[in-house]
């Protein structure tokens, strides 16, 4: 039975429903914008939480989930040879290894320079926040931009490995974009297939809107691709690509239960749903009360002589005839009760601020370096399993394909198959890397401490410390760390050039002892009688 993709996004739709309903109120108590409620008007005004510590952690989760997965000013991934194929390649001496090197280290850096000048980080954001709020984003790494669909305008299927086996977006497009066939709406209804089930177009308010649908499904390895509109297939829309380099990436913040128990993700903020809830409620009762309680009323005996109109007119410094028993300030009295409140608000604020890793480093005049980088070390500790799952989903796939769109606009040369592997170095690496340069600094201060610095000298290699501790701190040594080779040429050249000096000094002082001078003597005597007569010469 075929299908529109209408009619499979339907289908697909009530796997997701439970999903979908959970990511909007996640993002109505953070950010009410990343996922609306259904049937919200464009450039409608969404209720904002009482709080804004959601907000505030969503996007500090997102900052700190960029600046570890795509740091600034560095590389996220190395182009590295493959050392199990060196065996195989005689030719590669070390001194061509190094030039295949410098040359990766600058290809690495045009792919760093083309993702800086497009608008990839901007996109990748907005996908970490949809990603921390709803738990799912989709991403399309186009030929010119990246694309971030929202969880309610793509639905997707996986099998029981969590492989990706289908995927549906849908867009609203003026009708105009489209081919002339589809310019003008039906008025009928469309029957798609012999057997298809018979479907209306849902159009949106407005009346030139098209609703499209993207089908991609995975075929013998490949992701194949169409548009849909009005049940019928837009001419030129079949597109295909190679699963490794496919633009397609469906990306999931936390799988509950394997790989493949569930298609679709969930985000950070369900996790900690109940505090957030729990803190908007405290917090509006808290401003609500507050309210109540700043409010003045002033409250005057039926039976008094003080009249109240009296006392309404009257200004500061007015006087009135009456008895002050005769007035009472009404209070709510709820002092102790705001304080209970203020007391939870506090406890929820820290665990939550713990919850999206906010900083909260000690501000003080004494705050070290030192301490700011433990915290983050911490930080990056926390995200570990996070960044485990974004490197496999996210980062790789990312990676090759803009490899690919590289290579295809002859920006890049063409890597060998086998030879040259991508690696990525950020995320999950980027916390190995820091675990690693922490023990080997604490190793090596240990050392100097317990036994001196003599044995730091006798034991440990001074190059091959600071190759480690550069490839720690993921900074490339070539051409910056002298080889031993080139440290026992200069040893070499200053040894020379001290026996030299040494033998000049030498001469020096014989020129100025008593036999220095008349050696100089006769030199200088033997200058002024000129050569000696040669035979047969008149004299």
């Amino acid at each position: 039975m075929k299908y529109s993709a209408q009619s499979r996004y339907q289908q697909l739709s009530a796997d997701r429903e439970d999903f979908l309903d959970m990511a909007r109120k996640c993002a109505a108590l953070t950010l009410p914008y990343l996922m609306t409620e259904s049937g919200h008007s464009e450039g409608g005004r969404l209720l904002q939480p009482y709080q804004s510590l959601g907000s505030k952690g969503v996007n500090a989760l997102a900052s700190q989930l960029m600046l570890s997965l795509f740091p600034i000013n560095t590389s996220f991934f190395k182009l590295q040879i493959n050392d199990g194929e060196i065996a195989n390649i005689p030719e590669l001496t070390p001194e061509v290894r190094s030039e295949i090197d410098l040359n990766l280290s600058k290809m690495e850096r045009i792919v760093m320079q083309q993702i800086s000048e497009s608008s990839d980080r901007v996109q990748l954001t907005v996908a970490m926040k949809h990603l921390i709020v709803t738990g799912n984003t989709l991403v399309f790494a186009g030929k010119k931009a990246l694309k971030v669909y929202p969880l309610d305008r793509y639905v997707v299927d996986r099998d029981g490995e969590g492989t990706v086996l289908e995927i549906i977006t849908k867009e609203v497009v003026d009708r105009s974009l489209l081919p002339a066939e589809f310019q003008k709406q039906d008025k009928e209804v469309n029957a798609v297939g012999e057997d298809g089930p018979k479907l209306g177009v849902a159009y949106s308010s407005k009346h030139n809107d098209a609703e499209v649908y993207t089908c991609v499904k995975l075929v013998d390895g490949q992701h194949r691709w169409h548009q849909e509109c009005d049940g019928k297939m837009i001419p030129g829309s079949k597109s295909t690509s190679p699963l490794k380099h496919t633009p397609w990436l469906p990306l999931r913040f936390n799988v509950v239960g394997g790989t493949g128990s569930e298609s679709y993700g969930r985000g950070r903020v369900e996790e900690f749903f109940g505090d957030l809830t729990s803190l908007n409620s405290l917090t509006r009762a808290l401003v609500e009360g507050s309210a109540a309680a700043a409010k003045v009323v002033f409250m005057v005996s039926p039976s008094a002589t003080t009249k109240p109109q009296s006392l309404a007119k009257a200004h500061t410094g007015s006087i009135i005839q009456g008895r002050s028993e005769d007035v009472s300030v009404v209070t709510v009295g709820k002092t102790a009760d705001f304080a209970t409140v203020q007391r939870m608000i506090a406890d929820l604020t820290q665990r939550i601020s713990d919850a999206f890793l906010i900083l909260n480093v000690r501000q003080s005049e004494r705050t070290t370096a030192t301490e700011v980088n433990q915290t983050r070390m911490e930080l990056d500790r926390q995200l570990s399993g996070i960044y485990g799952a974004l490197t496999v989903e996210l980062l790789t796939p990312y990676l090759y394909r803009k490899l690919h769109l590289l290579q295809r606009n002859k920006l890049l040369p063409t890597l060998p198959k086998g030879l040259v592997m991508p690696t990525v170095v950020a995320g999950l690496g980027g916390v190995g890397r820091g675990e690693d340069r922490a023990a080997l600094v604490e190793f090596m201060t240990t050392v100097g401490q317990a036994m001196g610095p003599e044995a730091l000298a006798q034991f440990i290699d001074p190059t091959e410390f600071l190759k480690r501790l550069a490839a720690a701190s993921g900074i490339d040594t070539l051409n910056l760390v002298k080889s031993p080779e080139t440290m026992a040429e200069e040893a070499q050249q200053a040894q020379q050039a001290g026996l030299t000096q040494s033998l000049v000094g030498q001469a020096g002082q014989l020129a100025k002892s008593p036999v220095g001078e008349q050696l100089l003597q006769q030199a200088n005597d033997g200058q002024e009688a000129g050569p000696p007569p040669q035979a047969g010469a008149d004299l």
